[in-house]
């Protein structure tokens, strides 16, 4: 069994499936939204997918080296407490694991050559922690799936 986050989720024989799997967590996550300002999410994110079809999986693909570097101490400390449900334990810590997250997504955009980008992050990010909060337990489980079979 692999013991860290990289061998789990950047091995090469199962990054695809990560891929893919992490393509149907923000599906899910985004459909899962209510409200006004899910609706504004949902509205945003079926534009983008038809402006430009691929763009999920291919940001996914790009930032996956550097989201797993985000949460691999996590994971490590995860596993030094005897494991379970990586899920739950993403959420009692869903501050700091979000914010571990973001700090990836804040780095390329704050990188980010083009002013657009900066703009449409910069009114996306204040809802951005409330949202990955959210998506914790859903990542856990995607990383205990993949776990399992590493």
């Amino acid at each position: 069994m692999a013991d860290t986050l990289k061998e789990i989720l950047l091995d090469s024989s199962r990054r695809p499936a990560v891929v893919s799997d992490l393509e149907t967590l923000v599906d899910e996550e985004v459909s899962d939204k209510g409200g006004v300002s899910g609706a504004v999410i949902k509205t945003g994110f079926a534009a983008v997918k038809k402006i430009k079809p691929g763009i999920i999986g291919s940001a996914i693909e790009t930032l996956l080296d550097d989201f797993t570097a985000s949460l691999e101490p996590f994971y490590a400390n995860f596993r030094s407490t005897g494991g379970g449900d990586f899920g739950a334990y993403l959420s009692s810590r869903s501050d700091e694991a979000a914010d571990a997250l973001l700090s990836v997504t804040d780095a390329r955009a704050e990188k980010s050559s083009r002013d657009s980008i900066k703009k449409v992050y910069g009114k996306l990010r204040p809802n951005g922690k409330k949202n990955v909060e959210e998506a914790l337990p859903r990542l856990g489980k995607l990383i205990d799936k993949h776990a399992a079979t590493a």
